[in-house]
């Protein structure tokens, strides 16, 4: 699959929000911890994948009810869905001055409908590569590649599931409007939209 960028200006992909909000004394205190044991960008980027994918449970696979979607809130509260930790990914690596866009998957839910996931795309060598923070579990071995994708689940067209190529610079607003709506994870998990 072509991934697309919604922008030409590569400096999108750099820029702070209020979402990736990479200025803020979490995100930093953070960053500069796991750059102090890295000795380039990509080994930078990959110890940031593996503290989101790892330190910052899944709120749906821990039963946290609460709903973070700014990424010093999730960094500072440890918790947050596939969208939230990709905030806070997207908020690490462009800390960094590595470019990170946002993408999403359309996958199919447990209610036998579709939700959107979210994932993030990181570019080195002048390309661009998608990568899953989303956090491993039993059937999910999701890791840090720039050589293949290593994702947490790979769309099934026969069940209406796919890949958008589009490569977000700030999150989607259907999803980031729905996040900041939500009460908790269980309201959220119910009105996730199911498509861009």
């Amino acid at each position: 699959m072509e991934l697309i960028q919604n922008t030409a200006d590569l400096s999108a992909y750099l820029a702070a929000d209020e979402a990736i909000d990479h200025h803020h004394p979490v995100v930093r205190a953070v960053a500069a911890r796991l750059a102090a044991g890295a000795t380039d960008s990509y080994e930078y980027a990959r110890a940031a994948y593996e503290f989101v994918r790892d330190a910052i449970p899944h709120s749906w696979d821990s039963g946290d009810p609460r709903v973070t979607w700014r990424a010093s809130d999730v960094l500072a509260l440890g918790t947050g869905i596939c969208h939230a930790k990709s905030h806070a990914l997207a908020a690490l690596l462009r800390a960094e001055d590595i470019p990170t866009a946002l993408c999403y998957q359309r996958l199919t839910d447990d209610a036998g409908g579709h939700m959107l996931h979210g994932l993030v795309a990181v570019r080195f060598n002048g390309a661009w590569h998608r990568q899953d923070a989303r956090g491993n579990k039993a059937g999910v071995d999701a890791r840090f590649s720039l050589d293949g994708e290593r994702l947490a689940w790979i769309p099934d067209p026969a069940s209406d599931e796919m890949d958008y190529p589009v490569l977000y610079a700030a999150p989607h607003p259907a999803v980031l409007d729905v996040l900041r709506a939500a009460p908790d994870r269980s309201y959220l998990w119910k009105t996730l939209p199911g498509a861009l």
